[in-house]
């Protein structure tokens, strides 16, 4: 399945307008979903992350979200190689990213991320801390190593990531996402299988909410009135992709709300297929009833260009260009605002350009084995 030829100047058309989040104009609807890489070492992001940002955004791709940084706090992520988003070096190397797209024509904005608990049996533990989380449970189900937080764990946490923002303003980048998806810190708490607190934040979805929110909330109070602050959850976790925050609308509005009245600029709702709907009698997706719950803009993504989900990524397999008259349909329909597209951009750095110029027969196929020389 491909992108047609009569598609290509209807893509052009929806995808090339402008949208506006907070005090933040983005040239078009496309957007660089953020993707693990671990080609920090030291956690300092290099030339050729530089590099291969700033390439994306000079091909047209109207917004980065860069892949996960840890906050400044001891338990946020084990690995070296991933990048932090604290620490002089570290900012002053970031700093430099976010030069290079604005120089390139884009905007961009980190993703500020905490792993919490160890998430499978087997993985490394913290070397010099202890994995937090809500509940000390692993999003596995079993018990882990590490433990349940407590009031001053919570504020510590809350302090690094609005500190990071901060950060991230005077870098010069464009806005902030909170990580808050896939099994990681916030979605811990907020998702029920990980979430056993007795306390005030654990319980029904409005007390699993409370602190992601607070950690919004302090957020939206560091940086600057019109700096757009980016939540992206998810129902599915790495584990557990079956897991579900909300089983109804109304479970979804109980946690979207509060975030929402946090200062949360705009929801980036993780899906593995967007095209799937969320809910029974109904055909909007995740970033549609996000969108309709909060009156916020939404950011959706999943498998987009492609004839298969991530999953199969994961496998070793490649995908098929696949394609967009679905998205384009809904987008039409105001579903939702943007696109973030992930692998078929990191595949093919063209992928805007391409699709804006109407260029969908050179669009490249997603080769799972090239990976690790993609830049």
């Amino acid at each position: 399945m491909t992108i047609t030829s009569t598609s290509a100047p209807r893509a052009a058309e929806i995808l090339s307008r402008p949208v506006t989040l907070n005090g933040l104009t983005v040239p078009n609807r496309i957007v660089m979903a953020p993707m693990t890489r671990m080609f920090s070492p030291g956690g300092v992001p290099g030339e050729d992350v530089r590099s291969y940002y700033a390439r994306r955004a000079a091909a047209g791709v109207g917004l980065i979200i860069t892949e996960g940084t840890y906050v400044g706090h001891d338990s946020a992520g084990q690995s070296d190689r991933v990048p932090r988003f604290h620490g002089e070096e570290q900012l002053a190397a970031w700093a430099k990213v976010a030069e290079a797209v604005h120089s390139a024509g884009g905007t961009i904005v980190p993703q500020l991320w905490h792993i919490g608990m160890v998430r499978k049996q087997g993985e490394a533990p913290y070397a010099d801390a202890p994995a937090v989380g809500p509940s000390g449970i692993r999003v596995d189900g079993t018990e882990g190593t590490g433990k349940a937080m407590t009031r001053s764990d919570l504020d510590d946490v809350i302090g690094a990531f609005a500190e990071a923002a901060a950060a991230a303003e005077r870098a010069g980048f464009d806005g902030v996402e909170l990580h808050g998806a896939h099994g990681y810190l916030l979605d811990q708490f907020l998702w029920a299988g990980t979430n056993r607190r007795i306390d005030a934040y654990g319980g029904d979805p409005v007390a699993r909410t409370k602190f992601a929110a607070e950690i919004v909330a302090a957020v939206r109070e560091t940086v600057s009135p019109d700096f757009p602050v980016i939540f992206r959850y998810s129902q599915w976790k790495q584990e557990a992709y079956d897991a579900r925050l909300a089983e109804t609308p109304e479970e979804l509005e109980a946690i979207l709300t509060p975030l929402a009245a946090a200062g949360v600029d705009a929801f980036h709702a993780s899906t593995r297929r967007y095209w799937l709907p969320e809910f029974e009698d109904s055909d909007l997706n995740l970033a549609g009833w996000t969108k309709k719950l909060t009156g916020r803009p939404t950011i959706t993504v999943g498998s987009v260009g492609l004839d298969g989900d991530f999953i199969r990524a994961f496998a070793g397999e490649g995908a098929a260009v696949g394609s967009i008259d679905n998205l384009l349909d809904r987008m039409e329909r105001d579903e939702f605002d943007l696109v973030a597209v992930g692998r078929a951009l990191l595949q093919d750095p063209e992928w805007a350009a391409k699709v804006l110029a109407g260029r969908v027969d050179d669009l490249k196929p997603y080769d799972a084995a090239a990976l690790k020389t993609l830049s």
